[in-house]
């Protein structure tokens, strides 16, 4: 029987709070019976959807309240100095206390990510944590990190994010020895920044990294690698472009098959079909994102998921804890450490 779980959730955060949380809290806790569940938020808020639930996790979910509230458009320096009481820092500080094993935050993003560095501190070793995310591919999904934390990176950065992210895919996904590349601009040697080249050559002499060389953008979507690494102004242009690219198609395939009677009748005929592909690239199946480098779990979902997406989430962050992904970071960073002062 696997050792009990705690996640702490911001029951507050994101575009539709205790809306999405609590449904999603109660469907996580049927779907993990060593799962305890804290809602972090404002009491009357969070009661209002959890009162008269009913499910086999209910005894398992507790209530910690908390006045303040972290805007979506909140700067994170507003947050970090005067919302010490908001439902985002509450449930962080729960993690660094050992109160829970991880949490989840669907909040203002440069927020999660300023208070979760300032309270859980990064690991020996990781200059800058960086935000994991998963994207599907034609053979089923890569992980790409950085999203969005670190806009300007040296190579011994990107490096640290390949580490991380070979570590949190083998043991979150069961990948073993993960394929890692760089997201360049071409596959030649010469191609891409100083940055990307430094990070090549790193990644290139040590024994812990599978590395597999460059990836183009359109090698993410082909799976060329399990692992892509990027800086975070490349990665997050790269996931909304995904992301909208998406959205087109299903929008475009939606005004054809409605175009006129026979194109309906095709499009009644080929639902299945449809319905099939609707599933394997609704972003909701891929999110939650990993705050990697922290010395604790922390997951980001998307400020706009509804409780199917933050549920997915929650799964995430599940298994991080039950892996325990940050020791295992820390372990592969001492060992390269080490290897390099042996050196």
């Amino acid at each position: 029987m696997t050792d009990r779980i705690t996640l702490s959730l911001d029951a507050m955060g994101g575009d539709h709070g205790p809306s999405v949380v609590v449904p999603a809290a109660l469907k996580a806790l049927e779907r993990h019976p060593h799962l305890h569940v804290v809602l972090v938020g404002q009491e009357e808020a969070v009661r209002a959807h959890l009162d008269g639930a009913e499910g086999s996790g209910v005894e398992r979910i507790h209530v910690r309240h908390c006045t303040q509230v972290v805007a979506m458009d909140e700067p994170p320096s507003q947050a970090l100095r005067s919302k010490k009481d908001s439902s985002m820092r509450v449930a962080l500080e729960m993690v660094k206390d050992g109160a829970a094993d991880g949490c989840v935050s669907a909040g203002n993003t440069g927020a999660l990510m300023a208070t979760a560095r300032y309270l859980l501190k990064t690991l020996p070793g990781i200059d800058r944590p960086a935000i994991m995310g998963t994207i599907p591919t034609i053979g089923g999904a890569t992980h790409m990190l950085d999203l969005g934390a670190n806009v300007d990176c040296t190579g011994e950065h990107l490096f640290q994010f390949g580490v991380m992210g070979a570590v949190a895919t083998e043991a979150v996904y069961g990948l073993e020895r993960p394929r890692v590349g760089l997201l360049n601009i071409g596959e030649e040697e010469i191609k891409g920044n100083e940055s990307v080249k430094h990070a090549a050559e790193l990644l290139l002499d040590s024994d812990e990294i599978h590395y597999t060389g460059y990836v183009e953008g359109d090698g993410v979507f082909k799976g060329e690698a399990d692992v892509v690494v990027c800086d975070g102004f490349v990665g997050n242009v790269a996931l909304k472009s995904s992301e909208g690219v998406a959205s087109l198609i299903s929008e475009y395939m939606r005004r054809e098959f409605r175009r006129n009677l026979l194109s309906r009748v095709a499009g009644l005929i080929a639902l299945p079909v449809l319905r099939s592909l609707r599933r394997r690239i609704d972003p909701r199946q891929y999110n939650g994102a990993s705050l990697l480098g922290l010395r604790g779990v922390a997951l980001k979902s998307h400020g706009s998921a509804d409780s199917f997406a933050f549920g997915r989430a929650i799964d995430t962050a599940v298994r991080e804890a039950e892996q325990r992904v940050p020791e295992l970071i820390n372990a592969r960073i001492e060992r390269l450490l080490g290897a390099k002062e042996g050196a």
